[in-house]
Formats: structure tokens, sequence, C-alpha cells
């Protein structure tokens, strides 16, 4: 029962090549979403904030309109997830890719391999989705934390980037695969929490 060593140049998701994009998750957008349940919206989202941090992936956040005052900021409770001292590009374009600030952060992570949130589907996270795949990026777009204005507005959008290049994934398919081998015990522990808090299952031990 011996594993390879980690492996140093990754096909797969690894915490050395991944960064975390949470975009708009604000009180308008949220409160718009008919796709799925808002509450399960809030409580995935942050699964997958805190597995970003167990995995020491960087976490690139972002809203919009906020310095115009048209809106507020995101919600509380992912703030702090975040980090509350975690630098928030406000942008006043619906589209991240075209705000210099955001662009800028993205690339300065070096990963290629972007996990994106954002609120809507088919807007905020369509337009960079297209933009990031056009530059070379890999996409990947957690599907149970991200929702639309409809579930056929939702639907369509994820078909559109599929057929772009992006790569879905869900949260249980990320933590594993993050996660990989269960001798890289420091996040086990980590791990089994925040699944069960998603409740994919109950009792890992």
């Amino acid at each position: 029962m011996t594993s390879y060593e980690k492996r140093t140049d990754d096909h797969l998701l690894s915490p050395e090549n991944t960064v975390l994009t949470v975009i708009d998750y604000q009180p308008t957008q949220i409160n718009s979403i008919n796709s799925m349940n808002r509450s399960e919206l809030i409580r995935n989202t942050e699964i997958v904030i805190e597995l970003a941090k167990l995995y020491n992936i960087p976490i690139v956040l972002s809203t919009v309109n906020v310095e115009k005052g048209w809106n507020t900021d995101t919600i509380p409770v992912l703030k702090k997830a975040v980090g509350e001292d975690a630098p928030s590009y406000d942008r006043s374009s619906i589209n991240a890719w075209e705000d210099k600030e955001y662009n800028e952060a993205i690339k300065a992570t070096g990963r290629k391999k972007i996990l994106i949130l954002a609120l809507w589907t088919e807007a905020c996270l369509t337009f960079p989705t297209l933009d990031a795949l056009k530059e070379g990026y890999e996409v990947y777009p957690i599907v149970d934390a991200v929702g639309g204005t409809s579930t056929i507005a939702h639907e369509t959008a994820l078909r559109r980037v599929e057929q772009a290049g992006a790569q879905l994934t869900s949260i249980a398919q990320l933590a594993c695969e993050l996660q990989r081998d269960w001798n890289r015990e420091e996040t086990v522990p980590g791990f089994d929490e925040l699944l069960t808090k998603f409740g994919a299952f109950s009792n890992l031990r």
C-alpha cells in the first residue's frame, strides 16, 4: 500500500495549481437566485471557501457596484469565511475579467486552473469564464454553489461554458480531488468535517 510521490506537474486539480474566485455573493444577487434554495447556496459557498482555506488555495474575491452605492458588500458569513482583511475587488463591469485590478489579481497567483463561484451563472460566471478560457486558463465552475435567475438560465449558461471548454465540477468531487490520498493526514480532519457539514457522509472513521 505505497502511494507514488505527490505530482509536481498535475493535470488534475491540486492545492498547488488552483485559485478560487468568488464573484458577487451580495444580497441583491443572492435574493434573485431561483435555480436552487438560497440558504443551501450560501451554505455550499461557505463550504467551498473553507475547502480552499484548508488546502491553502488563494482566493480572489470580487463585488460589483459597492463603491457606487448601488449595491452592498459580500454577505457577512462569506466575507468572514474568506477573511475580513482579505482584499476585495469592486467593479463597475459585469464581466470581472474586464476589470484591471481583478484581472491582475488572478494572474498574479500564477495559477492556471480557476475554480469559479459567481452569481449569476448566466452573466458573472459565464463572461469571465469565456474570457479566461480564451487566454489559455482552465476554468472549473462548481455547480452546486452557483445559481441563476431561473433554472433554465442557470442550466443554459452551464451548457454554454461547458461547450466552450469549462470543466464542471461539484463540491464532493473537488474535495476528493484536492485530498487525493489519505496519507496526507494533515488535511483529513478538515476534509471529514467539511464533507460531513455538506452532507456527503456522517461518519468517515
